[in-house]
């Protein structure tokens, strides 16, 4: 597996987003033949501007004027197109974060809220044995990394 640059880090180090990064989203969801509406486009940017792993309650918090129902089916599109992904917390709570798109782990700072995205799968082919061992049907995989990030690790 390979750490990607892609990094999500906590409260103190937002990453901005910009519009491009937005229109580059609603293009793709064009493309998969999802139309752009006023509302999936402020769901869409407010997950952009996050700067950390969010919740979706922290999505409806931003978007006062959207109704919770369009943010959660909207949150829903995301990651049913691999445009955002969800990320599991050391202490169980489910997140969301943009998404490089593709099959991928993160690596996860207990302390600052880092996230770190592993790409390439050099664990596919064990678990598979295994499953296969087992006379288990595997049809997918989802693996988190905890642990204090380089900034953390080394305060």
């Amino acid at each position: 597996m390979l750490a990607t640059n892609t990094r999500h880090k906590g409260h103190d180090h937002p990453r901005p987003r910009s519009a491009a990064v937005v229109d580059d989203i609603v293009s793709q969801l064009a493309d998969l033949g999802y139309r752009d509406t006023e509302p999936r486009r402020l769901v869409i940017s407010a997950a952009a501007a996050q700067g950390r792993p969010f919740t979706a309650e922290e999505l409806c918090a931003a978007l006062p004027c959207v109704g919770r129902a369009t943010v959660y089916r909207g949150l829903r599109l995301l990651v049913e197109t691999d445009l955002v992904c969800r990320v599991l917390l050391e202490d169980r709570e489910l997140r969301y974060q943009l998404s490089h798109q593709g099959h991928h782990h993160h690596m996860l700072c207990a302390v600052c809220g880092a996230s770190t995205d592993l790409t390439g799968c050099d664990v596919e082919d064990a678990l598979r044995e295994a499953a296969a061992a087992a006379g288990f049907h595997m049809s997918g995989h989802w693996l988190e990394v905890y642990g204090r990030c380089g900034e953390c690790s080394s305060t």
